[in-house]
């Protein structure tokens, strides 16, 4: 009997020591799924459908076409399992709390004060689209907060000057992860810092600033854009249309309006305490949970930090601030605040859904090994070509971040292949690859229709999501393709004065040119 007992007990340690690998484990068709997903996207103009196509697809690579565990695969380890998660969780927590703030500040009638105000001091279309990029550069902590922060603000301005949605969209999108990836106090540095092993992680980010071409040009097109007044590819389409009244486009508004029963009380200040209350409350939240106040000094803090739990607790502390400001001033009763609760829920259900969906279809992508086959890819070739590598690395970096709709994995993936290359050979070219990586990982990220970012920016300027991703892809592909060159260039010339120059003057001239072909 105890012999039956053992061998029972050395089968099932082996069963249970057995990792599964699905067939196409490590494999090109790991990324099949996501970009059947972005295809149909693109093509039928309907996301929630789509993304939903390529996680089914994800699910049955898996189990190797088998029904039931394809079923508990989606179910289980998709969709249940990303919502189980604590960081995603606390992600939705701050995406429904800040839509009630949103929801408070318009009945308040706080944004409508503000539209007024800034109306007489912003007194073109141009003005509108300046400030909103300088508020986004401004809001550099995280990126989830600057999209929802500056949509919030600069959203009545704007359609007061008859900005697109869309390009609203863009300014926002282009002025969070491209931001905050050269902002050494963000959440993404933090990030950055810790996939660099061996090495002081702050200091090479740092260093990497001025190597980081596609951030750095994404900033001066949008001001070039802007200042140039010109627009191309779909965007020309949704801002002639916002010029004669449609802000939209499509016809189509994927969230709630703006324009309910608000409060004529309402002030200036019902829009700027609750967003400073924001701002305050969810930095000392995520240096919070980054033991500022167990004795750690502020930047190790900050580097520390959980950027989900922190801005989750911020955004409650500015609600619950926010409600008692309108009830002191009297703008607002308190049912009518905690009736804000539902509507601000259900104003944030379309990035929650699509949100929900993205983060299955990566957990999808991870199952079957995505991140394996680029690592095996990149460290095969790694050694054969040191000079072009830079340009190599933001391409892929740029490929893996659209498919996963993930800037920080892509981080993980390759920041350690280019150490383990350039760490004890050539320091420089180190700096510039992990340039590389971010540059590629933030324009992969700003491409991809399944980019939390991506999907926040939409929310933040309340704009259909496929109409953010086709207005916005045009402009990206552009800077994609002028940093390439300029990280060709990097690769052999290794001097960030020469190189950045010579990008912004490329970055400059590719629109001249495009806008002369517009007229020609």
């Amino acid at each position: 009997m105890a012999l039956v007992v053992l061998m029972s007990l050395t089968v099932f340690a082996k069963d249970a020591g057995e990792v599964y690998r699905p067939d196409m484990y490590a494999t090109f068709w790991a990324l099949v799924p996501p970009i059947i997903a972005i295809a149909l996207a693109l093509f039928t103009k309907e996301v929630y459908s789509s993304l939903f196509v390529g996680i089914l697809v994800g699910a049955l690579f898996y189990a190797n076409f088998s029904f039931e565990k394809t079923v508990l695969h989606l179910m289980e380890d998709g969709i249940v399992g990303v919502l189980s998660d604590s960081n995603n969780v606390g992600i939705l927590v701050f995406l429904v709390i800040l839509g009630t703030m949103v929801c408070l500040m318009n009945q308040a009638g706080g944004s409508a004060a503000f539209g007024q105000w800034a109306g007489k001091k912003i007194k073109s279309r141009v003005g509108a689209q300046l400030v909103t990029i300088v508020l986004g550069v401004l809001i550099f902590i995280d990126d989830y907060f600057n999209c929802l922060t500056v949509g919030s603000v600069m959203r009545p301005v704007t359609d007061k000057h008859n900005v697109s949605r869309a390009k609203l969209s863009y300014l926002i999108d282009s002025t969070a992860a491209p931001v905050c990836i050269i902002a050494p106090i963000s959440s993404w540095a933090a990030a950055v810092a810790g996939f660099v092993e061996g090495e002081d992680g702050l200091s090479v980010f740092v260093r990497a600033i001025p190597y980081n071409f596609y951030a750095l040009l994404t900033i001066v097109m949008m001001f070039s854009l802007v200042l140039l007044k010109m627009d191309y590819g779909p965007m020309k389409k949704h801002e002639q249309n916002a010029m004669n009244g449609d802000l939209f486009t499509t016809g189509e508004q994927s969230y709630s309006s703006d324009k309910a029963d608000i409060a004529k009380k309402g002030h200036v200040v019902d829009l700027l305490i609750p967003i400073l209350s924001l701002i305050i409350c969810c930095v000392i939240g995520m240096i919070y949970t980054g033991g500022f106040f167990d004795g750690v000094d502020f930047i190790t803090a900050f580097s520390q930090s959980n950027a989900s739990v922190g801005l989750a607790l911020g955004s409650l502390f500015a609600f619950f601030i926010t409600v008692l400001l309108y009830l002191v001033r009297r703008v607002m009763k308190f049912k009518d605040c905690m009736a804000c609760l539902p509507e601000g829920f259900k104003a944030m259900v379309p990035a929650i859904l699509i949100l929900t969906f993205a983060w299955t279809l990566k957990a999808m992508t991870d199952s079957l090994g995505a991140t394996v086959f680029v690592e095996n890819a990149m460290t095969s070739s790694a050694g054969s070509l040191l000079n072009l590598l830079p340009a190599i690395i933001f391409l892929v970096g740029a490929g893996l971040a659209f498919a996963s709709g993930t800037s920080w994995g892509t981080f993980g993936i390759l920041i350690p292949i280019v150490v383990a290359v350039f760490q004890d050979t050539n320091p420089t070219l180190m700096i510039i690859s992990i340039s590389a990586c971010m540059a590629g990982a933030v324009c992969g990220d700003h491409c991809s229709p399944i980019s939390d970012t991506t999907i926040m920016a939409s929310a933040g300027a309340q704009c259909d999501h496929v109409n953010h991703v086709s207005t916005q892809l045009p402009y990206a592909m552009t800077c994609a393709g002028v940093s390439f060159v300029t990280y060709v260039i990097a690769g052999f010339v290794q001097s960030a004065w020469i190189c950045l120059p010579i990008g912004i003057i490329l970055m400059v001239g590719t629109l001249i040119v495009i806008r002369k072909l517009q007229k020609s």
